[in-house]
């Protein structure tokens, strides 16, 4: 996996060189494993600490190069404030900021995890290695040369980091699950991540395909399959391209055969224009990153096969690239979705929709999930309503939604629930047939678009996040730095984990 570091867990902290890290409250004391490892450099420490203003807050880090009487070339004190206000994701935050602090060329690392009051837990240990894992990550493949000033200038080839904890067994246990997940993360960050003329519907397709050798199965619906199933809606999201669209059908057998399969549902449009409707010129790259809910249901795939989740599991995306042409979709057509109900095609750019509907249907047909919970960067009604920090929620299951919210308490990843009703529907409701597109002006954009999602979900209790503000183009954070953050492989993940795994 890119850029990653290996990880150890051990019983005492070795002495060597490279770098040290200790943590330590607000009252600058240490745990007696740490206070072992830095003894000679106490007084140091506390000089540095005034020097410094350094008072042990939470994820605030104090460095000394150098420690004179340590072996270490590098000494990292880590804050983690009041042990007692830590919350689990605190932990995964706390990682990444000391992992800003280690130097890429780094060889080895030593982390001694523990405190003066109260032991660090095994998943609190999984959970601070997984925040080294993922602020760890770069995508730079397709630089050829370095600028001497770039701060990722040397790929980082940590040979080792060693966690220092006082159950060993069980860390490494907690740890083989977080792995799971920091790989999933990574591999919806390097999809979203991957440039337009790179990952197009059907090489989309192709790294979805991969998952076969984790055990998912995976089935490619091509154009001629589509056409055969009705599957309309989507094809003409499609047609303006030279790259052919796909539906992708990832399945996980985890669980017991009788067990009804939850299906994650991604919206993968690889390049978005806006097709005839064309978007302005501005920005218009960041429209490669239109397919972050599908590569988040690919590294979901991916972390839940990896870690051998014992539940049954549905990923399915519908991948196409919006391009204007003599072929494309125009605004005033109309079309027949899979479900039979016809929709007026009133602006082109609102296509995502159109991808989930044929998809969505297609999978509530098929395979009568328990829920469905879609994932797209839908509109940019969201982000002026949550900005980045929340995704927008929208759900007809009280249960399925505040298990959501609380999923993303507890992992970062939070949702803000939304607005759906007759109101809102009746605004998608056209003269000429079933409904339309998109609703009345920029009123109620992501309410209208959730409820036209709506009328193909039926009974099934389903979800659908918004994640326009959170999926790409995110601010760095402490657990990650690239554009595309991978964002809901550990919200959907603890999910599944906390409520549907036997």
């Amino acid at each position: 996996m890119a850029n990653s570091p290996k990880f150890s867990f051990v019983e005492n902290a070795p002495a060597q060189t490279g770098v040290l890290v200790v943590l330590t409250d607000e009252s600058l004391r240490f745990g007696p494993t740490a206070s072992k490892a830095v003894g000679p450099a106490k007084d140091l420490i506390a000089r540095a600490a005034k020097a410094d203003g350094f008072k042990g807050k939470k994820n605030k880090v104090l460095e000394l190069i150098g420690p004179h009487g340590l072996k270490a070339d590098r000494l990292v004190v880590a804050g983690v404030g009041k042990r007692k206000d830590l919350k689990e994701s605190d932990w995964a935050k706390l990682g990444g900021a000391v992992m800003a602090k280690i130097p890429p060329a780094t060889k080895a690392a030593a982390v001694v995890l523990d405190l003066p009051e109260g032991k660090v837990s095994d998943t609190e240990a999984a959970e601070f290695a997984l925040g080294m894992k993922l602020r760890a990550y770069r995508f730079d493949r397709y630089k050829t040369k370095k600028k001497e000033d770039d701060d990722s200038k040397d790929e980082p080839t940590h040979a080792a980091i060693s966690l220092a904890v006082a159950n060993v067994a069980d860390a490494r246990k907690a740890w083989a699950e977080r792995e799971a997940v920091g790989d999933g993360v990574i591999h919806a960050r390097e999809l979203v991540n991957e440039p337009p003329n790179v990952l197009f519907p059907v090489e989309f397709a192709r790294r979805a395909s991969e998952l076969k050798k984790l055990g998912v199965e995976v089935d490619v619906l091509d154009v001629k399959a589509m056409q055969k199933l009705g599957m309309n809606a989507l094809l003409g999201v499609g047609q303006g391209s030279a790259h052919e669209s796909r539906t992708v059908i990832m399945r996980w057998n985890g669980g017991k055969k009788s067990d009804e399969p939850l299906a994650i549902i991604g919206k993968g449009v690889c390049f978005d224009t806006g097709g005839i409707s064309i978007k302005p010129a501005a920005s218009m790259e960041d429209m490669k990153g239109d397919m972050a809910g599908a590569a988040c249901v690919v590294g979901l795939m991916h972390a839940l096969a990896k870690r051998k989740a014992k539940v049954n599991v549905i990923g399915a995306i519908g991948a196409v690239e919006n391009m204007p042409s003599g072929t494309a979709q125009r605004p005033g057509d109309i079309v027949k979705s899979m479900s039979g109900q016809t929709i007026e095609i009133v602006n082109t750019d609102a296509e995502g929709r159109l991808v989930l509907a044929d998809v969505v249907w297609y999978v509530k047909e098929k395979y009568k999930p328990k829920f469905m919970v879609d994932l797209a960067t839908l509109t940019g009604a969201i982000l002026v309503s949550l900005g980045h920090e929340y995704a927008g929620l929208f759900s007809n299951d009280d249960k399925l939604a505040e298990r959501l919210i609380e999923a993303g308490n507890e992992t970062g990843e939070r949702v803000w629930r939304m607005p759906l009703g007759p109101e809102f529907d009746k605004m998608i409701d056209s003269k000429f047939a079933d409904m339309k597109n998109v609703g009345e002006g920029r009123n109620a954009g992501s309410s209208t678009a959730a409820q036209f999602i709506q009328r193909y979900v039926g009974k099934t209790p389903w979800a659908h996040l918004d994640i326009a503000g959170t999926g790409m183009g995110v601010k760095p954070s402490e657990i990650n730095q690239s554009w595309g953050p991978g964002w809901g492989v550990r919200l959907l993940e603890r999910l599944i984990a906390d409520h549907y795994e036997r």
